[in-house]
């Protein structure tokens, strides 16, 4: 008797927990020949207000964290991605990429994530600085977290764009609103249960699926959100939201190419807090 495969519904990531979409609707996640290999939620507005509610909470206390606990974190992630490197290697294969390529993306990503971790206790030092004033005065400048931060990731590469846009968010202390790749779900959906079980304090990273272009514009316009990363969105698209964005003067970063990586990425959702300090006589 040959068995037939359960498709799966998957959920929503929030505040750690794994919710359905309070809508109830889900929509079917395709392979690259088409066929359905699950349904994942389809996530509401509500939704979002909620992931929102959760990166808020969550935000404090991962900011309060050591730089060098929040790298371990992130080395844990690494190593659980290549614990299941076959499991997202098949599924990123399912979008179409040779079983060499998808392998090759998945070791990226793990390469990306240990990179990253390494920087969390380093980026300080790139970013701040002891300024030259005119007077018997430290002065010096380092960079904090932004706060809450949306992630429009990339359609493609699914798994590799995804953590090239949301690990130089959260590694300084921010905490994030990811929408997923909206034709390519799954990888996303399995990186969730990833960071579930990684050590990531519930609500530092919150994951939707669902419609880019109608949850992006709600992500853009939300006033708790402080910036927005809008590589994943189109040129038309971006530009709406960046308007939306400017209601409440959102930082907002887009046309980064998901393939790369950078310090420099990290800076993107910084600010810089300048102290002044006497100097001992």
């Amino acid at each position: 008797m040959s068995r037939v495969a359960v498709r799966k519904t998957h959920k929503l990531y929030i505040g750690g927990a794994f919710p359905r979409s309070e809508s109830g609707r889900s929509y079917p996640a395709l392979d690259a020949s088409g066929e359905v290999v699950a349904r994942v939620a389809w996530a509401s507005r509500k939704d979002l207000r909620d992931a929102v509610r959760a990166a808020r909470s969550a935000q404090p206390g991962w900011a309060g964290r050591t730089a060098f606990n929040r790298g371990q974190i992130l080395y844990r992630i690494a190593e659980m991605i290549e614990d299941r490197a076959a499991t997202f290697a098949e599924q990123v294969a399912r979008t179409g990429a040779s079983a060499a390529d998808a392998a090759a993306e998945v070791e990226r990503a793990v390469d990306s994530a240990v990179w990253y971790a390494g920087w969390a206790d380093k980026f300080a030092q790139v970013h701040g600085n002891l300024n030259p004033v005119a007077g018997p005065f430290f002065n010096i400048s380092a960079p904090e977290p932004t706060g809450v931060i949306g992630v429009v990731a990339p359609a493609q590469p699914s798994l590799l764009g995804l953590i090239h846009r949301m690990l130089p968010v959260i590694v300084s202390g921010n905490t994030a609103v990811v929408v997923a790749s909206e034709p390519w779900p799954i990888p996303a959906v399995s990186l969730s249960e990833v960071l579930a079980t990684s050590d990531l304090p519930g609500g530092v990273v919150n994951l939707l699926t669902g419609p880019v272009a109608e949850l992006t514009p709600f992500l853009a316009g939300h006033m708790d959100v402080d910036g927005i990363d809008l590589t994943g969105a189109g040129t038309e698209l971006a530009t709406t939201a960046a308007s939306s964005a400017a209601e409440n003067v959102k930082r907002v970063v887009a046309g980064r190419d998901p393939l790369d990586r950078s310090p420099y990425f990290i800076a993107d959702f910084v600010e810089t807090k300048t102290v002044w300090h006497p100097k001992g006589l």
